[in-house]
């Protein structure tokens, strides 16, 4: 005898999974690393400190 099968849960469980194979190449094509991550923060920190070093006090 033949299992009886939902379809509307097969076709939302197949749309999941193609939803989750394009999400997973959208992470990698997109996603930085964690170092790259690291690399990019200190770079804009080392130039908020550059640019705030460079400002001048108004005298009113």
């Amino acid at each position: 005898m033949a299992e009886v099968v939902n379809l509307r849960m097969v076709r939302k469980r197949r749309e999941r999974a193609e939803k989750e194979k394009s999400a997973s190449a959208a992470r990698a094509r997109h996603g930085a690393t964690k170092a790259e991550r690291t690399v990019r923060e200190a770079q804009e920190a080392r130039e908020r400190r550059n640019l705030d070093g460079a400002k001048r006090e108004r005298e009113d």
